[in-house]
């Protein structure tokens, strides 16, 4: 069976020492972000090998794979879950776009979204209606409100960047640094690719409150001067 030879040829690249790394870099003990997530301790790079071996795998197949409490497990379906979106027709971009959203429980740790959602959520977004985005920011899931702020990546390649401030808005008193490191990450972004300019109306309308996390995120390339200004309450 399909699902049973992923996970044997997952299980066959195993590092328990790299494991015992994994599971204290993403959190996983009682009561941090990513309790319960068990790590097999394999590298990107070679998952996305697995991958690309199993790339004609079913979504029925890959909803096996994350229902997985392995994170390598689910990574590796979220791989092929966007290799199958970008090489698709518009039809199944659209179902894989709702299973994605039907499995926002199993997308449960920040490499698993910024590694997908730009890519799924917010390219098959780009030229249709946002206001599930806008569901997702005000959700109580820490994981799908940074789905939401993740998928407007694929709208500022774009030099689209109205949905990041208004999503970051609704998100700046958020209380997880998981989601002030993403908004910050998305500002920083709006300023390089878009205009800098934009992003800075934004913060001096907001610095002042903003998290500290996610201030510095966002003023990471200005310079030196202008970070101390913004740092400055």
């Amino acid at each position: 069976m399909a699902i049973e030879q992923i996970k044997k040829d997952l299980e066959n690249l195993a590092n328990p020492e790299k494991a015992k790394l994994l599971q204290r870099f993403f959190k996983t003990a009682k009561g941090e972000y990513g309790e319960g997530d068990i790590f097999l301790g394999i590298m990107v790079p070679q998952q996305r090998k697995v991958a690309n071996k199993h790339k004609d795998l079913t979504l029925n197949q890959l909803q096996q794979l994350l229902k997985s409490n392995i994170h390598e497990h689910r990574l590796t379906a979220i791989f092929i879950l966007v290799h199958k979106y970008k090489k698709t027709n518009q039809k199944t971009k659209k179902q894989i776009f709702n299973f994605y959203l039907k499995n926002t429980n199993r997308i449960n740790n920040w490499d698993l979204i910024d590694l997908s959602a730009p890519n799924i959520v917010g390219n098959y977004l780009l030229d249709k209606p946002k206001d599930i985005l806008y569901k997702l920011a005000r959700s109580k899931s820490l994981w799908e409100k940074r789905i939401a702020i993740l998928s407007t990546f694929a709208f500022i390649a774009n030099n689209e960047y109205k949905d990041t401030l208004k999503i970051s808005e609704i998100l700046l008193n958020d209380s997880h640094d998981l989601i002030h490191k993403g908004v910050g990450w998305m500002l920083r972004e709006v300023g390089k690719r878009v205009s800098q300019q934009k992003e800075e109306q934004f913060l001096k309308k907001h610095y002042k409150n903003m998290p500290r996390t996610m201030l510095r995120y966002a003023i990471e390339r200005f310079p030196e001067n202008k970070r101390k200004f913004y740092m400055k309450k």
